[in-house]
């Protein structure tokens, strides 16, 4: 892994390259809250009219500014089809922090919106009080900034709150802040029991943002980190949608690539099954085993042990985020 204090080219590429990629999806959040996005190869879309990395389409929009301290992490997680992968993007415990807001708060209007056309609208944060994430909503409709205003002030999941009621309804733009950027989702929020759109949204789990938790014990994040947003390049055997495709040998070999750069080389090592020299609590541990159990999957999946029919269960593709 190289270190947070390498060249930050480096990790301008990294980030550039897969802003670059329409099969990389994005996500900014934190453990049960989270917005996504990702673009169709042929969707239009709009660069930044600033100095930010990333884009805007209608659906959704990404805007970055990496940080010196930013720390790319790429890892595999153990599933029951196979496993994931992601790069997540860390920065230290001690500089991570946004407002930890603990109710709805009006924040004013949303000057650093990523299309100029939305800096009027009004910025509420959710109150969340997440570590390294503000959660927001931007509204421009006055009867839904009248609507939100009237919940600010108390937490949002207060029964005494009126937003909640009408917040399907109202859809306003999910907004999401860390200090290494934002995402903004414009599509609407669907009902309850509804299914999230193909394109950008949010996921917000109320019983699991109890838990109080960055990220899910499943991570191998390095101590003393905490991911605040991650890149999820296309995967060897499952589409955008998680659905099983063919095993993609071109795929697999472009993600090792990123984990021989951007991995924790212990875990590499321990994957490929080079000797080190490591404590037995470390060839032991959870993240360990996992990488064993990601070798063995890999090795059948190279070797065409596992048929293209195999289904896939579509909670183990949001594992990282539960």
């Amino acid at each position: 892994m190289q270190s947070h204090n390498g060249p930050e080219a480096a990790v301008g590429a990294l980030l550039r390259d897969a802003l670059a990629d329409p099969s990389t999806a994005w996500s900014l959040g934190s453990f049960g809250v989270i917005a996504e996005f990702v673009r169709d190869p042929d969707e239009a879309f709009a660069d930044l009219p600033d100095e930010r990395l990333g884009m805007a389409t209608s659906r959704g929009a990404i805007a970055l500014t990496p940080t010196t301290d930013l720390l790319p992490t790429a890892y595999e997680t153990a599933v029951a089809s196979g496993w994931n992968h992601a790069v997540a993007l860390c920065l230290p415990e001690d500089a991570c922090a946004m407002s930890r807001r603990e109710v709805v708060t009006e924040l004013g209007p949303d000057r650093a919106a990523a299309r100029p056309e939305d800096r009027e609208g009004i910025l509420f944060d959710l109150g969340l009080g997440l570590l390294a994430i503000d959660a927001c909503v931007r509204a421009s409709d006055p009867d839904a900034i009248a609507c939100l205003r009237s919940g600010v002030g108390l937490p949002l999941f207060d029964h005494a709150n009126p937003i909640g009621p009408h917040m399907v309804a109202m859809s306003p733009n999910r907004v999401f802040l860390a200090r290494i950027g934002r995402i903004e989702v414009y599509a609407p929020i669907p009902p309850a029991g509804g299914t999230s759109p193909e394109g950008p949204h949010t996921h917000l789990l109320p019983k699991l943002l109890k838990a109080k938790r960055t990220h899910a014990a499943t991570t191998p994040i390095p101590i003393g980190y905490v991911p605040c947003a991650a890149l999820h390049p296309a995967h060897p055997y499952k589409n955008s949608f998680g659905q099983r495709i063919p095993f993609d040998r071109t795929r697999h070999d472009a993600f090792q690539t990123l984990l021989d750069t951007w991995g924790d080389p212990e875990l590499v090592a321990i994957k490929r099954g080079l000797p080190r020299e490591d404590s037995i609590a470390l060839t032991a541990s959870r993240h360990a085993q996992a990488a064993r159990r990601v070798a063995e999957a890999q090795a059948r999946f190279l070797r065409g042990e596992v048929s293209d029919l195999v289904e896939i269960d579509p909670d183990e593709n949001d594992a990282e985020t539960q």
